[in-house]
């Protein structure tokens, strides 16, 4: 990118009301240099703003579609992501989110992954997953 340092470079707030608005003072992702770096999503309806279900893998459907919309406002696609993290309030989930999250990833290979239990979530959610995609 034109030899340009990456701290000279541009960032690029993406927004879009495809998926829920954040809940707090930060952006639904930031675009810098070749990375797209998504905040964590939850299985919230945009329009309503509830949790979409009170089980893992209705949630994690929901999430995953919100991170799709917010990669899309990027021009980017799950095929991008180079890189997630999970956070599961309880790792009993894990396998059902699983098989959820495998969904979007199906026909390419899926990204580096880290999945970590916490003890809480905001909006009392039972997932919430975040990304990195690279921009080709």
């Amino acid at each position: 990118m034109n030899g340009e340092p990456l701290a000279h470079r541009p960032r690029e707030t993406i927004q879009t009301a495809s998926a829920p608005a954040p809940i707090g003072p930060y952006s639904q992702a930031v675009a810098a240099g070749p990375f797209v770096f998504t905040s964590g999503v939850l299985g919230v309806d945009p329009a309503s703003g509830a949790l979409s279900g009170d089980d893992a893998a209705g949630q994690t459907r929901a999430a995953m579609k919100n991170l799709g919309s917010v990669l899309a406002a990027a021009g980017l696609a799950f095929a991008d992501i180079v890189k997630t993290t999970i956070f599961l309030i309880d790792m009993s989930d894990f396998r059902a989110v699983n098989e959820v999250y495998a969904e979007s990833f199906a026909g390419v290979p899926p990204p580096a992954r880290t999945t970590v239990a916490v003890a809480a979530l905001p909006r009392g959610a039972r997932v919430e997953i975040e990304s990195i995609a690279l921009r080709r």
